[in-house]
C-alpha cells in the first residue's frame, strides 16, 4: 500500500459522511497516473502554490490600491486568511482539509489588477462580460504552464468557479470556502479601513460589536464558532443572531468603505488605464507574450488581451501604462 493509499484509507475511516473523499474524486480533465505519496487534492494544492499566478497575488489590490504601508492586505494575504478560516471550519466538521485548502488558495487567481475596479473595467470591455471567478478557473485550466494548465481535479475546479456568486459548489468544502471568503474580507477590510482612517472603531454600530466582538480576531472566532456549532448535516449556517449581525456588518462596510468616495477616489482612474491598455494591445497584438499568441489565434484577440491584462499586477499595469503613454524626459549627455 502506498502512502497515498494509506492517506485515502484514513480519510475514509475518519472523515464525515459529507466530506469529499480524494479516492472518490471525479478526476481531472486529462487523466494522469496518481502520485504514490499525495492524494489528488494535495497534489492540486501543491500545483497552485507553485504556479506563477499565485505569486502575482502579492502585488494585486485587495481594497486599497497599491497601498504604501507594509501592513495593508493584498490579494495574497487575503487568500491566506481565507485558507486559514476555511481549514479551521473544515477540520472541525471533519471535512476534507486538503480540498478546502486547494480551493482557498486558487479562488482569486483570476483577479484583476486594482481589485474589483479592474474587474468592472474588463467587464465593460469584454463581450459577454468578465467575472474573476470564471477567470480563476481559466487560469488553472488554460493559462498556467504556458497554456497547458494545471489539470486540477473536478472538485477543486468546481469550488473555484462557485466561490462567490451563482450556483453553490457541489462539495461542502467548496461551500466552506465561499463562506470563509466573506468572513475574511469583511473582517480584514475593517482593520485596513481603520488603519487608512476611512472609518474609526467607534463608527461600527455598538450592538454589532457587542454581538460579534470589538477586534478582528474576536469577530472571526465568533463567526467561525457559530458555523461549527450550528451546521446541520451538509447545510452550513450560523445562528440567526450571528448571521443577522454578520449581514448588517457587511452592509455597514458597503456603505462606509466599499462605496466611500474618499477610499475609492483613485479607482476613478482605473477604467481609463485598463481601456487604453486594452485598446493598445488589440492594435498591437505582436506585443502580447508568446504564450498568449496561441490564445489569440484560437480564441480571438480580445480574449488574449483580456487574459494578459487580467493577469497583470498593479505595479506591472502602472509601469506598462507609463511606458506606453507617458513621455520620457529628454536626457542630454554632455
Amino acid at each position: 500500500m502506498t502512502i497515498r493509499e494509506k492517506t485515502e484509507q484514513i480519510e475514509q475511516q475518519t472523515l464525515s459522511p459529507f466530506a469529499a473523499l480524494s479516492m472518490n474524486s471525479k478526476g481531472r480533465l486529462k487523466a494522469e497516473d496518481p502520485c504514490p505519496i499525495r492524494t489528488c487534492f494535495q497534489r492540486d494544492r501543491d500545483r497552485i502554490i507553485h504556479c506563477k499566478a499565485f505569486r502575482r497575488l502579492k502585488h494585486k489590490t485587495q481594497v486599497f490600491l497599491s497601498p504604501e504601508g507594509d501592513h495593508y492586505r493584498t490579494r495574497l494575504t487575503h487568500t491566506l486568511e481565507v485558507s486559514q478560516i476555511a481549514r479551521t471550519i473544515a477540520r472541525s466538521l471533519r471535512l476534507n482539509e486538503d480540498l478546502t485548502e486547494a480551493i482557498s488558495l486558487a479562488h482569486d487567481l483570476g483577479h484583476t489588477p486594482f481589485g474589483h475596479a479592474g474587474e468592472r473595467a474588463l467587464n465593460d470591455l469584454m463581450k459577454g462580460g468578465f467575472r474573476h471567478y470564471e477567470q480563476s478557473l481559466r487560469v488553472v485550466d488554460v493559462l498556467e504552464k504556458d497554456g497547458q494548465g494545471l489539470n486540477l481535479s473536478y472538485e477543486t475546479r468546481n469550488g473555484i468557479l462557485c466561490h462567490t456568486k451563482g450556483q453553490e459548489a457541489d462539495t461542502m468544502e467548496g461551500r466552506i470556502v465561499r463562506l470563509a471568503d466573506r468572513i475574511a474580507y469583511i473582517n480584514h477590510d475593517i482593520d485596513d479601513a481603520i488603519r487608512a482612517d476611512v472609518i474609526r472603531q467607534e463608527d461600527i454600530p455598538s450592538d454589532l460589536i457587542q454581538i460579534l466582538g470589538d477586534k478582528t480576531s474576536t469577530r472571526i472566532n465568533t463567526m467561525v464558532t457559530s458555523v461549527i456549532e450550528h451546521t446541520e448535516n451538509d447545510t452550513l449556517k450560523m445562528s440567526d443572531e450571528i448571521q443577522n449581525a454578520f449581514d448588517r456588518l457587511h452592509q455597514f462596510m458597503f456603505d462606509s468603505v466599499y462605496c466611500n468616495a474618499y477610499a475609492k477616489q483613485e479607482e476613478k482612474k482605473v477604467p481609463t488605464l485598463i481601456r487604453l491598455l486594452f485598446t493598445y494591445f488589440v492594435d498591437h497584438p505582436q506585443l502580447l507574450p508568446s504564450e498568449l499568441q496561441f490564445v489569440a489565434e484560437n480564441e480571438g484577440l480580445n480574449r488574449a488581451v483580456c487574459d494578459y491584462i487580467s493577469g497583470m499586477t498593479d505595479h506591472y499595469a502602472n509601469e506598462k501604462f507609463t511606458s506606453l503613454f507617458i513621455p520620457n524626459a529628454w536626457s542630454i549627455i554632455s
